[in-house]
């Protein structure tokens, strides 16, 4: 190992340690991050760090631990809500939504749900049908920002015939 490298290898291990807890962050691309439930310390880190737009996947009915959106008001950022269900949500016109919201924020983006699962999904429906993605590339970078379970329902949104 480059001995220059330790320093920082520290500072990350430290840093993981110390936020243990908090949700896992993935960046897919530049100026956005994924991440499952976002604590309150990761949303005011978030603004500090030049997050302007929150984007939650979850439902009304999920439990977020605390008030995110009047947290995020009070932090001065946009904040957008675009209920994900599950399986049955991971569909291109979901995806599509998902594109317009994203490209209507000017800064850095937080896009969640519980686990980035179904953040990663719809990256990948939006990867592969509006990027003009193979369905392997998008697939691949929707596990990048954090999809998992959800992957077979992302496949079959990406296979099934176009509209």
């Amino acid at each position: 190992m480059n001995i220059h490298r330790l320093p920082l290898l520290s500072c990350l291990l430290f840093s993981a340690a110390a936020f243990a807890g908090d949700a896992t962050l993935y960046q897919p691309r530049p100026g956005l991050t994924t991440a499952g439930q976002p604590s309150a310390r990761q949303l005011r880190d978030a603004a500090a760090n030049g997050v302007t737009t929150v984007i939650d996947l979850r439902r009304p009915d999920e439990d977020r631990g605390y008030d995110e959106a009047a947290l995020a008001e009070q932090l001065g950022l946009r904040y957008v809500r675009l209920p994900i269900a599950g399986a049955g949500d991971i569909t291109e016109a979901n995806a599509r939504t998902l594109d317009r919201i994203l490209k209507q924020g000017d800064g850095k983006t937080l896009l969640h749900c519980a686990s980035s699962n179904r953040a990663g999904a719809l990256l990948s429906v939006i990867d592969a049908r509006i990027n003009g993605a193979s369905v392997d590339d998008a697939l691949k970078r929707g596990r990048d920002a954090g999809m998992t379970s959800l992957e077979p329902a992302a496949r079959a949104a990406l296979e099934a015939p176009t509209p």
